[in-house]
């Protein structure tokens, strides 16, 4: 029974891997087209088998590609070499009939002929290896990109660190404690704005970021007055930092009031932690200082 289900899964896992591949890819489909056609082809065959053989042998890869999901300019490019090699394979063929029927008054024009094949041959045979090398560009650019994109991430990650800030799931949140506001009221105190100064030097920095701020409260006092003052206290902060020159519009704000509590509200420790402003920073890579 268990060997049973175990095969169903194989199944099933498979079915559901397929299910991802599209349907055709017409740069494939035109180059296996070919491919296929050059294999009935039994002067191809005979004259240039080595030739068909690497152009079949592209192909093939090609078509693993696809099945195995890859991009569809990865897919089109390993197409487009199978294309190329068959052709080298075609000239091949003619080149070498044509040496085969060669002879008496028809040898200058069949050598002629001849060599206009070798010519697009060699032309094929230039045009691979600009493809193979474009493509051996484009995967390094890729790695580069990427690297540097990683070294961006870090970068802002250890600026908001040194501002307290911690990684979460919704990105890196910096914690502005109740400290910065008379208790009941939205007006920010010289504690506060001097936050604001370090939050603003960040944003100057790294011109891209965004951020959502998030007002919160203890479950003290009515629901919909906890949200009030939540909002009010949001919207504080993001007044102070416009004031210091933070666009407007990479600001965001949201009211929470009492419903997101970090803590135990029959404390009044609790109580104290969870009346609070939240500063979200989302985890987007383009948003990174490039310094």
């Amino acid at each position: 029974m268990k060997n049973r289900l175990l095969i169903l899964a194989v199944v099933a896992a498979g079915l559901a891997a397929c299910s991802t591949v599209p349907d055709r890819n017409s740069a494939l489909e035109q180059a296996r087209s070919r491919v296929n056609a050059a294999s009935a082809d039994t002067q191809l065959t005979l004259l240039a088998p080595e030739e068909l053989k690497r152009a079949s042998e592209s192909l093939r890869v090609a078509d693993q590609a696809w099945r195995a999901g890859d991009s569809t300019r990865q897919v089109e490019h390993l197409a487009y070499l199978a294309q190329q090699r068959l052709t080298i394979a075609q000239h091949t063929a003619s080149s070498r009939a044509s040496q085969a029927i060669t002879a008496g008054a028809a040898a200058e024009r069949d050598g002629m002929r001849l060599t206009q094949r070798g010519q697009e041959a060699d032309l094929a045979k230039q045009q691979l290896a600009a493809a193979e090398a474009a493509a051996q560009r484009d995967k390094a650019s890729g790695v580069a990109q990427a690297e540097r994109r990683d070294a961006r991430v870090s970068e802002l990650e250890m600026q908001l660190k040194a501002l307290n800030a911690k990684k979460t799931e919704r990105g890196m949140v910096l914690t502005l404690g109740d400290v910065l506001f008379d208790s009941g009221q939205a007006r920010l105190l010289a504690e506060g704005s001097r936050n604001m100064l370090k939050l603003a030097d960040f944003f100057r920095r790294n011109p891209r970021s965004a951020a959502s701020i998030e007002g919160h409260t203890d479950s003290v006092g009515g629901a919909e007055a906890n949200l009030a003052l939540s909002g009010q206290r949001a919207q504080a902060v993001m007044a102070a930092l416009v004031g210091l020159g933070v666009p407007a519009d990479h600001l965001n704000i949201k009211a929470l009031g009492e419903a997101m509590p970090v803590a135990d509200n029959g404390t009044p420790a609790g109580r104290q932690i969870n009346r609070r402003v939240e500063i979200v920073f989302a985890p987007q890579a383009d948003e990174v200082s490039q310094r």
